[in-house]
């Protein structure tokens, strides 16, 4: 292998790993401690922050800075970071989109001839279906957000809930997750005692953070578990009830919600929406009498509906 060959072997490696040892080095790149010293130099020289350490736990490592060059990509993670900016245009991140597009830009001046036919053929080849539009989060406070989690410092931040209320909170986040189109925040909330799950869209974050505090186990042992449980008692606008006249086996499936057998030939719908109107589309789909238990508001918006449907 020529040196330049092996300089970039040699950034690859520093790159995949924190710290290498100078003989774990050499012998990846088939070459002496000596050489890999050599080697080191020749990087720092071309702006490559690397740093080295002598004793027992010594090696090298590569260090982040402003001067820091391009990161080095093999073929398959320069068609990855491709594949994710092409998604990330679409993103649920306000100002994303256009960032993706000019880095993809950027990415595609500098790729070799035959990458870019590998990802021209699959341009040709997919067709993306248009996110449904929704609220999209400030990037500001995901940074936020994700600052203070790193630190483990209390968040302060004003909040809307889904039926506009405004609160000040104080939480101890402790992670974000991104569901669907959606960013939520699952944290301990201090004056609630309690875990909850807040939509990052409707965070305004306050400065300073509030102080300290050690991470807790994740609710259910497992957060994405918890958000999903959460999102159904919690985050929904409305949790109508109907009574379907049909057997629960024919129901399952079908439709997102929860189906509980009441007796052979009727069955209970549980359904957590934004909507009425989306609740009379499962109506429509379900393809049976339906009995609405709750909640009011729910009958009467079909009742109002009734006649235009009659008249269409």
């Amino acid at each position: 292998m020529d040196t330049a060959g092996r300089l970039l072997r040699l950034l690859s490696l520093l790159q995949s790993r924190r710290d290498w040892s100078g003989p774990d080095l050499a012998d990846r790149l088939g070459v002496t401690v000596r050489t890999v010293r050599r080697d080191v130099e020749r990087l720092r020289a071309l702006g490559y922050p690397v740093s080295a350490s002598v004793g027992v736990t010594g090696g090298y490592r590569l260090g982040a800075g402003a001067t820091l060059p391009p990161l080095l990509l093999d073929d398959e993670e320069a068609v990855a970071v491709a594949v994710g900016l092409h998604g990330a245009a679409g993103g649920a991140v306000a100002g994303i989109g256009e960032a993706a597009l000019r880095a993809l830009g950027k990415l595609g001046q500098v790729l070799p001839s035959r990458l870019r036919h590998r990802l021209d053929t699959l341009a040709h080849a997919v067709v993306a279906v248009p996110p449904r539009p929704g609220p999209a989060v400030d990037p500001g406070t995901l940074t936020a957000v994700s600052a203070a989690i790193r630190a483990a410092e209390t968040l302060r931040f004003d909040y809307v809930d889904h039926h506009g209320r405004d609160s000040r909170r104080a939480v101890q986040p402790h992670r974000l997750v991104l569901r669907g189109r959606r960013w939520y925040l699952v944290g301990w909330d201090v004056e609630r005692d309690d875990w909850r799950t807040f939509r990052a869209d409707r965070i305004r974050v306050r400065v300073p953070n509030g102080p300290r505090f050690g991470h807790r186990e994740p609710p259910d042992g497992d957060v994405t578990a918890y958000l999903n449980r959460s999102l159904d008692r919690d985050v929904w606008a409305y949790r109508p009830v109907l009574r379907v006249h049909a057997p629960a086996a024919r129901i399952v499936g079908r439709v997102d919600g929860t189906v509980t057998p009441i007796d052979d030939r009727t069955c209970r719908l549980e359904l957590c929406t934004e909507s009425f109107d989306l609740v009379v589309l499962v109506i429509c789909l379900l393809d049976a009498d339906v009995t609405v238990e709750s909640p009011p508001e729910l009958a009467h918006h079909l009742h109002r509906l009734a006649p235009r449907l009659a008249a269409a």
